[in-house]
């Protein structure tokens, strides 16, 4: 298991701050859970099923594992580790004007030439929500698809963005597939009904699936790819581990960003003067979720209503269109098998944040090359 380390880390005279990445360019195989003093390890499981119905704009090839944008490209690179962040101020806005010049990259510890450096502002989004629709969420499922399809109103651009719906309980399946149509949306999120167990890590690792194949912009520009849970965390279906799971996620990269519909919460007469109810613990099913969030460079979020999201959304959505990528590779051979750790320091610190990913694996050495045979 790899070590235990926090999303985000104040950089403050040149603290270092550690944090994963997906390897584009390296096959993966994660373990399952990370731990933290608020994320302890995730047991179980997952499997990929097939898709549905979809629509939206012209079909291309999933990028390849090695890939990174330029200059509205795809392009491969062998053993080339891409880095994707978001730097926040002290008042938690989004830095968007640093450059390459600003930050020196480590990879377990040794210094690395930066190779690739962009600002990804404005990106078109591929969004998949992912609704839980098992028997375990049946008193908050009104809540779920009210929030599921804010966060699309709010985030979708018609003729940009593109979504999809994917639901899970006792398997997972595609509800509706890649459009930017909110009507198609919004009847696929409100027609669902609950009954069944829980396969979230099958969800996660079939919605990667999807991710991985979506349609491209007929430019070919480049595109984010983002989960949305709506969930309680709790999974007691999946075929295989949640590390399985995010391996996949890993491979392009993709952001999970997960809305814990756990209802352990003080009531607002029991809260004094000010009325608000706030959280009462979190429950092992709220800890996956934030560990699914940490583990890919989201971040997890635990309402009380609605309304408690709505600016969280338009920050996810401004966070998504704010982003940096730096690419290097590595200077000793990385086939090692091993995790490793990447960090991203920071020149001129001036009580910022980073946050994204918190490591890779590296593929395990190839097996030597047969002997001749005479």
């Amino acid at each position: 298991m790899k070590p235990s380390m926090g999303v985000q880390a104040p950089a403050a005279s040149l603290r270092t701050v550690i944090f994963a990445v997906g390897l584009a360019a390296l096959s993966f195989a994660r373990p399952g859970a990370q731990a933290s003093a608020q994320n302890p390890p995730a047991a179980p499981q997952q499997a990929a099923p097939a898709r549905q119905k979809g629509a939206g704009s012209q079909k291309k090839p999933a990028a390849a594992p090695g890939v990174v944008p330029s200059a509205g490209q795809v392009k491969r690179e062998v053993s080339l580790v891409p880095v994707f962040f978001s730097v926040l101020n002290a008042k938690n806005r989004f830095v968007t004007d640093l450059g390459r010049d600003d930050f020196e990259v480590f990879d377990n510890g040794l210094p690395q030439q930066i190779q690739k450096f962009g600002r990804q502002s404005n990106l078109p989004l591929r969004i998949g929500i992912l609704l839980d629709t098992s028997n375990s969420i049946q008193q908050r499922l009104e809540f779920e698809k009210n929030a599921s399809f804010d966060f699309l109103f709010r985030n979708v651009r018609p003729g940009r963005d593109l979504a999809f719906v994917m639901t899970f309980d006792t398997h997972p399946q595609v509800q509706q597939g890649f459009t930017d149509d909110m009507d198609l949306l919004r009847q696929a999120i409100f027609s669902q009904r609950a009954g069944g167990g829980t396969a979230l890590y099958d969800c996660i690792y079939a919605a990667s699936r999807e991710l991985i194949d979506a349609p491209l912009p007929a430019d070919g520009e480049e595109v984010r790819r983002v989960l949305v849970i709506f969930s309680d965390g709790i999974d007691d279906l999946s075929n295989d581990a949640l590390s399985t799971a995010l391996k996949m996620a890993e491979r392009v990269p993709i952001e999970i960003y997960t809305i814990s519909t756990n209802q352990e919460w003080v009531s607002p007469d029991q809260f004094g003067a000010q009325n608000m109810p706030r959280k009462l613990g979190y429950s092992h099913g709220d800890q996956i979720l934030r560990e699914i969030a940490n583990d890919t460079g989201g971040r997890p979020f635990y309402p009380y209503q609605v309304s408690d999201l709505a600016q969280a959304f338009a920050e996810i959505g401004t966070e998504l269109r704010s982003q940096y990528y730096i690419a290097y590779s590595p200077s000793y051979h990385p086939d090692d098998g091993k995790f490793h750790q990447i960090q991203l320091q920071l020149l001129h610190p001036k009580g910022l944040t980073v946050r994204a990913r918190q490591g890779y694996w590296a593929p395990q050495p190839a097996p030597p090359s047969p002997a001749p045979s005479r």
